[in-house]
Parts: structure tokens; sequence; C-alpha cells
């Protein structure tokens, strides 16, 4: 009877073990696949962010092109001309790089 209840404990304790094992294996995916690669693409568009510079092609957060005609660092406001004369403030966490005016590499 003792050895039938230390059996059952063993495999309960075994099957525990698997159960934890097989989270981290999940989490450790879930970095990988999702988390890190987020974390790589906001860094990049960040660092595009500080290195903004006037005539640069942007795309807003809301989805309108246009080119940087003035950065105000103190503010974080950029002004971006989306058509002639036509000059709109966008704030600067809102500007993103744009993607058309870049060259394709590879091809």
């Amino acid at each position: 009877m003792t050895a039938n209840i230390i059996m059952a404990a063993q495999a309960a304790q075994g099957s525990s073990m698997s159960m934890i094992l097989m989270m981290v294996a999940i989490f450790a995916i879930m970095y990988f696949f999702m988390i890190r690669p987020q974390q790589k693409k906001q860094k990049e568009i960040q660092k595009f962010q500080n290195s903004l510079s006037e005539g640069a092609q942007v795309v807003t957060g809301g989805g309108i092109y246009g080119t940087v005609k003035k950065i105000d660092l103190v503010a974080n406001i950029v002004e971006v001309e989306i058509a002639r004369g036509v000059v709109v403030r966008v704030d600067k966490g809102y500007v993103f790089k744009d993607m058309a005016s870049t060259p394709v590499q590879g091809k």
C-alpha cells in the first residue's frame, strides 16, 4: 500500500515537471517569434524618428504621405508638407519612414 502511494506521488511530480517545461517552452517560442521582433522594429522606428531631417519623405500615423519641412525638438512636433502649400503639424511619435521612397534591396 505504501509503495502505491509513493509511486503515485512520483508520477504526479513527473507530470508537474513536464508541465513546467512545456510552459517555459511556450514562453520561449512567444518571445522569439512575437516579442523580440516587435522590440526590434520599435527600436528601428525610434532610431528613424531621432535621425529625422528636413526634406525626408515620411508617412504619418494616420497614413498621410508628405515631406518634412520643419522639426521642433523642444515641442516634439514635425511640420509635414502634404501638398504644395499645405503644411500639417504632427507629433514626432506619429511620423514613420516612407517605405515607397526607399530603394528595394535584393531585386
